[in-house]
């Protein structure tokens, strides 16, 4: 579904993914990027959904290179992006907030309001309260909520469990897997180890800027030498 071919993306003159390459294939379900402060996960999202164009280097979807692309012909081509901090719009109500991401597709099971609220229910008991008048989880839910109104094929999700509560956290878990199993794609960005890899069906290293290793989530986590040297753990 995804290939990232020898990557080089920039913020100035500040070389931040130095040749990176990786695959998300449609037989995993979700995969995880991790890897230290600093390393370049969120570059490498933005590099893919064109926030962050790369220099150079190849980003193919489906089989089209779309690096280059602008972003809205990206989310066109079906990637939305949950980004770190939620980014959602405090003045607009919750319903605003949603109705302003739809994007029809023709296919069956499309994501719209009513589906939308079907997973997070507190979403609907909030419908018109504004953007600042929701906790951190609502802002999460709302924020996830919004990409799926973009009816995408592939979802990526910076952070997602940053500042929520342990139970909320496990129930973010428990989403994703219906996510999944639902057909939707994920590629995930997380600083919270143990959760990345109890979701995850393939999980990818970030190490300056590279891949430095790539492996089912079990071999990762009997991995020691790897989790200290490039994760810290």
């Amino acid at each position: 579904m995804l290939e990232l071919v020898d990557v080089h993306t920039y913020y100035g003159l500040s070389h931040v993914l130095q040749g990176l390459s990786m695959k998300l294939g449609e037989d995993r379900g979700i995969a995880v990027l991790v890897g230290r402060n600093g390393a370049g996960k969120t570059t490498t999202l933005h590099s893919i959904v064109g926030f962050c164009p790369p220099r150079s280097g190849s980003v193919f979807f489906q089989g089209k290179n779309i690096a280059g692309f602008p972003a809205y012909t990206i989310a066109q081509l079906g990637i939305s992006l949950v980004p770190q901090g939620r980014r959602i719009f405090s003045s607009l109500t919750v319903g605003e907030n949603l109705e302003i991401a739809a994007r029809r597709v023709d296919r069956e099971n499309q994501w719209d309001m009513e589906k939308v609220l079907g997973i997070f229910p507190r979403l609907g008991e909030r419908i018109r309260n504004r953007g600042h008048q929701l906790s951190g989880g609502e802002m999460q839910m709302l924020a996830i909520g919004r990409a799926l109104m973009a009816n995408p094929k592939l979802l990526l999700m910076d952070e997602p469990s940053e500042g929520l509560s342990i139970m909320l956290v496990r129930e973010l878990g428990r989403i994703m897997q219906d996510l999944k199993e639902g057909g939707l794609r994920i590629l995930l960005v997380e600083q919270n180890i143990h959760f990345a890899l109890s979701v995850a069906d393939y999980a990818h290293v970030l190490n300056k800027g590279r891949i430095v290793y790539e492996s089912a989530p079990d071999k990762l986590l009997g991995n020691e030498e790897v989790k200290s040297q490039y994760l810290g753990v």
